[in-house]
């Protein structure tokens, strides 16, 4: 098992996520590969704040990108999903489809908040092995992986991009639930999964309410810390198919800001992520019948 503690920053690092409608040239072909490697419709917080270091992040990509795409890092992601997906359903979400039904919502409603909840729940994972890795490199560990680089010929999920409610999109209401939100999971921001389950706010106002006590259960602190251990160790196991070295990132690092600063950003998504897969596995059992 891989040696990498969880842990917070303190304190959190301003972060600077650079949005996909900003980029443009070298930096918005990255932005694309990215997609299409991880197989996914939009650019996570995640990757648009290491974005922000062009040298840093563009060194990771090329890194990642040769085993995107292999049935090594698909059986990952798979692995991964499944250890969130078991630490969610020990919490024993409640059930809410009857109650959704009840307040109005359709059959269609319904799938088509499970549709948005599977584009994380799916999306999600490949982020978890990217922060892992990152960290995992710029904290000066040998990335010694040696699985195979057999590339997957079945078709992946086509997903579309959710809309999103902004912060400059919400109610007074939704906008008080956002920063429940930030206060509860201890962050400056709304990650991207909660702004697109917020389309539709009376839903995920409940949902929220039955998940944010299970914060502070003794139960989701373990929980989180099975999927952490899970995401580094499938991360480290990956192929280092470019022999990418902890000294190349670091480099790579220093020469878009100090070194403490960009490790401070990678820290934090390594430390969020798993709680965010968790959460979104949580809100999808909610809605299992």
């Amino acid at each position: 098992m891989a040696d990498l503690p969880r842990l917070k920053p303190d304190p959190i690092p301003a972060i600077h996520p650079v949005p996909e409608f900003a980029v443009s040239g070298p930096r918005a072909a990255v932005y694309e590969r990215t997609k299409k490697g991880l197989g996914v419709p939009w650019m996570g917080v995640v990757a648009m704040a290491f974005a922000h270091y062009p040298q840093f992040y563009g060194t990771l990509w090329s890194a990642m990108e040769p085993i995107t795409g292999t049935k090594s890092f698909e059986q990952a992601c798979r692995s991964l999903r499944d250890v969130a997906e078991r630490e969610a359903e020990a919490l024993e979400p409640a059930p809410l489809v009857s109650r959704l039904s009840t307040q109005g919502y359709g059959g269609q409603e319904i799938e088509d908040i499970r549709a948005c909840n599977e584009v994380f729940a799916s999306g999600n994972m490949p982020y978890v092995l990217m922060a892992s890795l990152a960290r995992y490199l710029l904290e000066g560990n040998a990335w010694l992986g040696d699985g195979d680089l057999d590339r997957i010929t079945a078709p992946r999920p086509n997903f579309s991009k959710p809309p999103l409610m902004e912060a400059h999109h919400a109610s007074d209401d939704l906008a008080v639930l956002y920063d429940d939100l930030r206060a509860a999971l201890g962050l400056p921001f709304v990650n991207t999964d909660y702004r697109a389950f917020a389309r539709w706010p009376s839903y995920f106002t409940v949902a929220w309410n039955d998940l944010k006590p299970r914060l502070s259960q003794p139960e989701y602190a373990t929980g989180l810390e099975r999927v952490h251990h899970a995401a580094v160790d499938l991360a480290t196991s990956l192929p280092n198919a470019t022999g990418i070295t902890p000294d190349a990132l670091r480099d790579a690092a220093t020469s878009d800001a100090s070194f403490e600063e960009v490790l401070s950003v990678v820290r934090l998504f390594q430390w969020l992520l798993p709680g965010l897969a968790v959460n979104v596995a949580f809100l999808r059992h909610q809605l299992q019948i």
